[in-house]
């Protein structure tokens, strides 16, 4: 995998009943190897500069049930059962609470 300047390669999360997209975290290629190892999702906090696991503090946990790697090899999509909230801000999804308007074009009759 091809992991940025920082080490870091973006994973979207994803229900994997629903298909709805729940969050994106960074992982280094410990955070990566935790979650292939472990069964539960892992990532690297910039902010902290440390390791974290989904769940540990707020019991929403995340139980791995695919990953997959974009063609490029530089975007992780993780399938997981979803238990409770996966946004910190209690929401289902971190995309749940702000829309933004956008023509939405049809395709042409021809």
């Amino acid at each position: 995998m091809k992991y940025d300047e920082n080490g870091l390669i973006p994973a979207i999360i994803q229900d994997h009943a629903t298909g709805r997209v729940l969050m994106m975290g960074w992982m280094n290629e410990e955070a990566f190897d935790r979650t292939c190892t472990t069964g539960r999702v892992w990532f690297w906090s910039r902010s902290r500069q440390e390791y974290w696991r989904k769940g540990d503090t707020s019991g929403h946990r995340q139980y791995v049930r695919g990953i997959e790697v974009d063609c490029d090899e530089d975007t992780l999509l993780i399938q997981v059962e979803q238990i409770g909230a996966a946004c910190h801000n209690g929401t289902r999804s971190c995309f749940d609470t702000r829309t933004i308007e956008a023509v939405v074009n049809e395709r042409d009759a021809q």
